[in-house]
């Protein structure tokens, strides 16, 4: 995405060879954060191009792919471009509020490329907001009360409550030993619908697939899906498909470690 440059921004003081390539590194260091993280593409290309503009820059050329970001800084007769991979993509809103923030001081004059680069430091190594244990416990409140919205009954939410909140901590010690993403859902998916299945074993409720719709609740994608329709609406439309077709793979994944566990159990929905 091309961002023109105001009058006002071509008088800027040229920056020299070696700020140049700090501001273009601190640039794409915010846009590998965001795009890690969770951010549309809308949001990377304004937020990278409102940090290299306030750190100096006349210009900010930015491109998003779905695992990549490349961006082309210019300051007078100075150029850089630089291409940095982004490998494994998840969700931190806390991240990307933090890193939008860093761009609004930047942009009002509050901060210098070098405070930038602290503020960056700290932000990569952010603790947890949560610990294991709370997001374990809420995932499964949460599920479990999706499961009264949809109608069960206090057994059924008993049972839902203990099958994602299992769920979610196998989904945490698996990604914690870096498995694949997908095989993780499958996994966790399937553990959910074989607990959830209890429901209908044990003759629990009236109506005990409830707790199979909202047991694996959890691996629904929706972060994916929503930042999907966002760029395909906003015209960026390869990372749109991609990450549209990222979206449609967990579900698939859904479907089967859950189809999987229902055999297994004999029941069905």
């Amino acid at each position: 995405m091309s961002f023109d440059s105001s009058p006002i921004l071509r008088q800027k003081p040229t920056l020299d060879r070696e700020a140049l390539r700090d501001v273009i590194d601190l640039s794409l260091w915010a846009g590998q954060l965001l795009l890690q993280h969770g951010a549309e593409s809308a949001r990377i290309e304004e937020t990278v191009h409102r940090l290299g503009t306030g750190l100096g820059a006349n210009w900010m050329d930015v491109l998003v792919s779905p695992n990549a970001i490349a961006v082309t800084t210019v300051s007078g007769d100075e150029f850089r471009t630089k291409i940095r991979r982004v490998v494994a993509i998840s969700v931190n809103l806390r991240i990307i509020d933090e890193v939008n923030t860093v761009s609004r001081w930047v942009q009002t004059g509050g901060l210098d490329r070098f405070q930038v680069r602290k503020a960056f430091e700290r932000i990569d190594h952010l603790p947890r907001q949560y610990d294991r244990r709370v997001v374990v416990l809420m995932v499964g409140l949460a599920c479990a009360a999706f499961s009264r919205l949809f109608g069960g009954d206090w057994p059924v939410f008993f049972i839902t409550f203990l099958a994602s909140a299992t769920a979610m901590w196998i989904r945490q010690q698996l990604m914690k030993r870096y498995f694949n993403s997908l095989l993780v859902v499958i996994v966790v998916a399937f553990v959910s619908g074989l607990i959830a299945s209890l429901a209908t074993r044990l003759e629990l409720s009236p109506h005990p697939q409830i707790a199979l719709i909202a047991a694996p609740l959890l691996l629904v994608p929706g972060v994916h899906l929503i930042n999907a329709a966002e760029d395909l609406i906003k015209g960026h439309l390869v990372t749109g498909i991609v990450r549209g077709f990222t979206g449609g793979l967990v579900t698939l994944g859904i479907a089967i470690g859950l189809g999987l566990a229902m055999r297994l159990m004999g029941v069905w929905i």
